[in-house]
């Protein structure tokens, strides 16, 4: 008897270890755009009990190069839905962990008037490989644009990020919302985007799975490309999870 096929997801081939790379970055110097997409889970669907995100990272001909999955506690996504501490675990086509993102909890921070203060303004740091820093987001002060500032391992900003004047949006909505990045000091031309894409009209509204595209320079370093990926995780826990409840 026949046996089924199933869809197995089509890897990018490995590459070869580059020196001075991280080990499991060397995929990113060949790409200069990534797509990230959430996967459903059928569970929360039903249940609007929230499960850990899963993603899929793909390069631009639909070919998987990592795996991201995230680690939080059942009780801090219950409780504190988009405001809850994770790690978020990135493993490429051999499951080895290459990228780690921290996010850690924090009760009274997101509110962009706020930013200005540490205590008050939501922070990611990026690790590769694990335990070592290679950089960090923090979302900046801001009258009602959303703004972040991309940091290298010593602490220096290299980006700044900023979204759209509006997010408000609902399942009906097709507008794709684009997050603009602007090397230090300007504001003239932006280097990449980070860019939620409608996901269509039945995943949109039954589910908060979502679909991003962050492109950089393809020269970038691939540290600074990962850590851009970590953006990408907290614009959307800050205004994309749980956007069906809200």
């Amino acid at each position: 008897m026949q046996q089924p096929v199933v869809n197995q997801p089509q890897w990018m081939a490995m590459p070869q270890a580059i020196p001075g790379c991280p080990p499991g970055l060397e995929y990113l110097t060949q790409l200069d755009q990534v797509l990230i997409h959430q996967q459903v889970e059928l569970f929360e669907a039903l249940t609007d009990i929230e499960m850990k995100n899963r993603y899929a990272l793909k390069n631009s001909v639909g070919q998987q190069c990592y795996f991201a999955h995230e680690e939080s506690e059942l009780c801090m996504r219950i409780c504190c839905g988009p405001q809850r501490g994770f790690l978020m675990h990135i493993t490429d086509n051999a499951g080895r962990e290459v990228i780690r993102i921290n996010r850690p909890f924090q009760c009274c921070a997101g509110c962009c008037w706020c930013a200005n203060a540490d205590c008050c303004a939501l922070t990611l740091s990026v690790e590769s490989p694990v335990g070592n820093t290679i950089g960090s987001i923090r979302q900046s002060q801001s009258c009602w644009i959303p703004h972040y500032s991309i940091h290298d391992a010593n602490g220096s900003e290299i980006f700044t990020i900023k979204g759209p004047c509006c997010i408000c949006h609902g399942p009906c909505c097709t507008c794709d919302f684009p997050f603009e990045i602007f090397s230090k000091g300007s504001t003239e031309t932006p280097v990449g985007r980070i860019t939620k894409q409608w996901s269509g009209l039945v995943k949109e509204m039954f589910t908060d799975a979502t679909n991003f595209s962050v492109t950089f320079p393809l020269d970038l370093d691939v540290k600074m490309k990962a850590v851009l990926l970590g953006a990408t995780f907290l614009i959307d826990m800050m205004f994309f999870e749980n956007q069906n409840q809200q």
